[in-house]
């Protein structure tokens, strides 16, 4: 079978420092660093290369750092800056190259096969297409974490990753090659005004009572959509939002056995975008456009309950789109205007988080080191700090606090457990509610034994076709038909 991939793009107590995420070098404690934006494409049309001067006197080494944004290589220079010693005896080569038209991933194999000198040492992979370095077939390139000097069970065990990134960064052989920085389970994310209008209530625990938080299945989340009818309002933008819940929570993947495999929660989902589309539950939107957008600051057919997603949903695409972008009359380094969001405006700070009706995750970055490289140890430190260390000098702390970036402090939801119980995580966005709360919990009920190296294609397929149905252009078989017919045609998998 020829199996074509297609991959095109859609962030307590003190541990001690050696029982979680002990394996970095000498860190001070310094907060400057980059702006970073996570969760988000570089939109860049080429790749863009840049290594570090080598202001010693000796020469350094270079490792190859590759990846899609330029948020981890963002990390990498942080690492350096706080540990000197390193930085003395390594430099940075970044290859960042768009995951858009599909770019990133035919360069990263290309590059990972020629070897060499010039070969990813560090590299990257998305949740879209994640597995493919870990799980299939390129994962023979990912060395296991514990030979780059990470005490691998310890460190996750201390640091209470959360299981869904472990299961999706192991290998067939049952060792972890790669791990995120986030944790990206999900919540339900809503209007405080919306829920106290429809509900009586904007409390997180009356919203998860209204819409079945934790009962697995959407009979309540139907009921709160019927209520909110009654008062003029949609649950959810468009099906895109349910689907994302749907999709990763199922118990098995598109492919079993070679074979296309519809699970029965997935297949649900083309009656529950009918229903939603039939009985005006929803604004018809689609996820990623200027109407989806456009319901987050309220300015939709009708007003929208919420959306269901994770910490950088929040922080990286409702927090930037429910204000007004206003110029600040200063200019950046290239003479572009600033501009900042006007968050006395729109719905800034009109939102809360609860558990969603069933437990899922969506989207996050996973780091990798090749198996050729001959500075697998250097990368493990980098690695290490970045996914594993809890300490108040690590990544994890950093960005679950909002002390990466000063000038951007924002908190995110972390991939440690421990991380997130030893930090705060109240948002002003949220009406000062302590996101870290929730997302635990999602973390925790996520699942990632579901996925597979081909979702990116088939999810696209499913989806248009389930809104061939809901829109009433073909009945419910055709449009599983032909569902079943594109992928056999262009990844030659027949259906069970």
């Amino acid at each position: 079978m020829k199996k074509v991939l297609s991959v095109i793009s859609a962030l307590a107590i003190l541990t001690s420092f050696t029982a979680c995420g002990g394996n970095t070098s000498d860190q001070k404690d310094d907060t400057s660093s980059k702006t970073t934006t996570a969760a988000k494409d570089d939109n860049s049309a080429e790749a863009t290369t840049a290594a570090k001067e080598d202001k010693g006197d000796g020469k350094k080494e270079t490792i190859n750092v590759w990846s899609f944004t330029k948020e981890v290589p963002g990390m990498v220079d942080k690492f350096l800056e706080l540990n000197p010693d390193f930085a003395a005896k390594y430099e940075i080569n970044v290859t960042n190259i768009p995951t858009t038209n599909n770019e990133y991933t035919p360069a990263l194999d290309k590059a990972l096969q020629a070897g060499g000198k010039d070969a990813p040492d560090l590299y990257c992979a998305e949740a879209a297409f994640v597995l493919k370095y870990t799980q299939g077939d390129m994962s023979n390139y990912a060395a296991p974490y514990k030979d780059l000097g990470i005490d691998v069970d310890a460190e996750i065990d201390a640091a209470k990753i959360a299981p869904y990134s472990v299961e999706i960064g192991t290998n067939p052989s049952g060792d972890v090659v790669g791990l995120g920085y986030q944790a990206t389970g999900g919540a339900f994310i809503y209007r405080r005004s919306i829920a106290k209008d429809a509900f009586g209530s904007d409390e997180p625990s009356k919203v998860e009572e209204a819409i079945g938080a934790g009962s697995g299945n959407w009979d309540k989340f139907f009921e709160a959509a019927e209520t909110l009818k009654g008062k003029g309002y949609a649950i959810i933008s468009g099906d895109g939002d349910l689907w994302h819940a749907v999709e990763n929570s199922s118990d098995k993947g598109w492919i079993v056995d070679d074979k296309l495999h519809i699970d029965p929660k997935r297949e649900a989902f083309i009656d529950l975008s009918k229903k939603l589309k039939d009985n005006g539950y929803m604004n018809s939107t689609t996820d990623w456009g200027d109407a989806w957008f456009a319901d987050m600051r309220d300015e939709g057919e009708k007003g929208v309950l919420g959306y269901f997603g994770p910490a950088w949903l929040i922080n990286y695409t409702i927090g930037q789109n429910c204000g007004s972008w206003k110029e600040t009359g200063e200019k950046d380094e290239n003479g572009e205007a600033i501009k900042e969001l006007d968050t006395s405006i729109g719905t800034w700070g009109d939102w809360a988080v609860c558990t969603p009706p069933v437990g899922f995750f969506w989207g996050g970055t996973w780091l990798l080191c090749n198996k050729d490289s001959d500075k697998k140890e250097a990368v493990g430190q980098i690695i290490d700090w970045v996914t594993l260390n809890c300490t108040k000098d690590g990544l994890q702390y950093m960005w679950a606090n909002g002390t990466y970036d000063p000038k951007n402090p924002t908190k995110d939801c972390v991939a440690s457990e421990t991380v997130l119980n030893m930090s705060d995580g109240t948002l002003d966005f949220l009406g000062g509610q302590d996101m870290n709360e929730v997302f635990i919990k999602g973390n925790a009920y996520a699942n990632g034994k579901n996925l597979t190296p081909y979702d990116e294609h088939i999810n696209k397929a499913w989806r248009d076709q389930v809104t061939q149905y809901t829109e009433g252009n073909k009945s419910r078989e055709d449009a599983i038909k032909d569902f079943k017919l594109n992928v056999e045609e262009t990844l030659d998998f027949e259906a069970e």
